[in-house]
C-alpha cells in the first residue's frame, strides 16, 4: 500500500510538471507571434511609438521562430512563419552559468540614419514575488544581453558597436496596486555640476519594462493591457479571444495563431479537469467515512479547496487564477479564498 501511495504521488508530480511546462510553452508561443510582439513594441518602446503595428510586424522584426532554445513550427519555411527568433535564447558563461530567455530576437530601429539593431527579450512571469524583486532580474537580463555581445556584435575595444537591449516582463498576477500599469526603467543623463550633453545613443543602451495586467473594471484597462489580458486569460474561451483580437486589435487569425490560442485553452482545461477530479474523489471518500450527508458536503468542499491549493503550488497561480480555471462559481469564491488564508 505504501508503495502505491509513493507511486501515485510521483505520477501526480510528473503530470503536474508536464502540465505546467505545457502551459508555459503555450504562453511563450502566443507571445512570440509577430503581431503580438508588434503591439508590445509599439506600446513599450519609444523607437516604435509612431510606427504602425502592421509595419512593425512586417518590416522591423528579424528572424525565424525560436523560443526558449526550441524551434516553434520547425518545419516552417524560412520567412514563412508568424513567430520570430532572431538571437539564440541562451547565454552561457563558465562563471555565471546559463540564462534561458523566454523569447529573444533582433529588430531594426525605424527612421534612423543607418540600420540600428535592437536586441529584445520578452518574459511572461506568473509570480510577482518569487523571492526577489522582478525588476532586478529584468536589469540582470539586460546586462547579460549586453555582455553577451562581446565576440558577436563587437570585439576588442569597439564598444561603439554595442546594441541597445530591452527586457520586457509581462506579469500575469501582480499585486492590486500594480495592476494595469506599465513602468519603464532606463539609463538617463543627470548633470551634477555644470551643463553638458552626451549623445543619447551612447548611454541609452538598456531598458527594462514591467507590464502588469489587471481586471477590466479598471479605467486604465485597454490597449496592450487588454490585448495581453485577453490573450493569456484562463477564463475566456478561444472563440471570444479570437473575436476580440480580430475586431479590436485588427490581428488576423492565421492558422498558427488560431491553433496556439486553442492549444492554450486545451492545456488549461486538462489541468483544471485533472485537479478537480482528484479533489472531488478525495472529498467523496472523506465524506463517506463521515457517514452523514453533512460529512459528504464538507468532504466535497475540502476536495475543491485541495484542488485550488494544488493548482497554486504546481502551476504557480494565485488563488483567483486557480478558482477561475476550475470554474468555481463567483458566489463561492470568497468562501474558498477565506479558507486558503486560514
Amino acid at each position: 500500500m505504501r508503495y502505491m501511495i509513493v507511486e501515485n504521488t510521483l505520477a501526480g508530480s510528473i503530470a503536474a510538471a508536464g502540465e505546467k511546462a505545457a502551459y508555459d510553452a503555450a504562453c511563450k508561443r502566443l507571445l512570440a507571434n509577430k503581431s503580438i510582439l508588434a503591439w508590445i513594441m509599439k506600446s513599450c518602446m519609444e523607437e516604435y511609438r509612431d510606427v504602425d503595428v502592421k509595419e512593425i510586424a512586417a518590416g522591423y522584426i528579424e528572424g525565424e521562430p525560436y523560443i526558449a532554445g526550441i524551434a516553434v513550427n520547425p518545419d516552417e519555411k524560412p520567412g514563412g512563419g508568424e513567430q520570430i527568433k532572431g538571437a539564440k535564447t541562451e547565454d552561457s558563461t563558465i562563471n555565471e552559468g546559463t540564462v534561458t530567455y523566454d523569447i529573444r530576437f533582433y529588430a531594426l530601429a525605424p527612421r534612423s540614419d543607418e540600420p540600428i539593431r535592437l536586441i529584445i527579450n520578452v518574459e511572461a512571469q506568473n509570480q510577482f514575488y518569487p523571492g526577489y524583486p522582478i525588476i532586478r532580474r529584468g536589469i540582470y537580463y539586460c546586462s547579460r544581453m549586453i555582455s553577451a555581445q562581446y565576440g558577436v556584435e563587437f570585439t576588442d575595444a569597439h564598444y561603439e558597436k554595442i546594441k541597445k537591449v530591452y527586457s520586457i516582463w509581462i506579469c500575469l498576477a501582480p499585486p492590486k496596486h500594480r495592476e494595469n500599469t506599465i513602468v519603464r526603467y532606463r539609463i538617463c543623463e543627470e548633470n551634477l555640476i555644470g551643463e553638458t550633453r552626451e549623445k543619447k545613443e551612447n548611454y541609452d543602451l538598456l531598458t527594462a519594462v514591467m507590464i502588469c495586467l489587471g481586471g477590466s473594471e479598471d479605467e486604465k484597462y485597454g490597449g496592450i493591457l487588454k490585448l495581453l489580458d485577453v490573450l493569456l486569460s484562463e477564463e475566456r474561451r478561444p472563440e471570444e479571444k479570437k473575436r476580440i483580437l480580430k475586431e479590436e486589435f485588427d490581428i488576423a487569425m492565421t492558422r498558427e495563431l488560431e491553433s496556439e490560442v486553442e492549444d492554450m485553452s486545451h492545456v488549461l482545461d486538462r489541468v483544471a479537469a485533472r485537479e478537480m477530479e482528484k479533489g472531488m474523489k478525495e472529498g467523496i471518500i472523506k465524506g463517506r467515512k463521515e457517514g452523514r450527508e453533512e460529512g459528504v458536503k464538507e468532504g466535497l468542499r475540502e476536495g475543491v479547496l485541495a484542488s485550488v491549493t494544488n493548482l497554486m503550488e504546481t502551476m504557480g497561480w494565485t488563488a483567483q487564477q486557480a478558482m477561475t480555471a476550475l470554474k468555481i462559481p463567483a458566489g463561492e469564491q470568497d468562501f474558498y479564498a477565506s479558507m486558503i488564508k486560514k
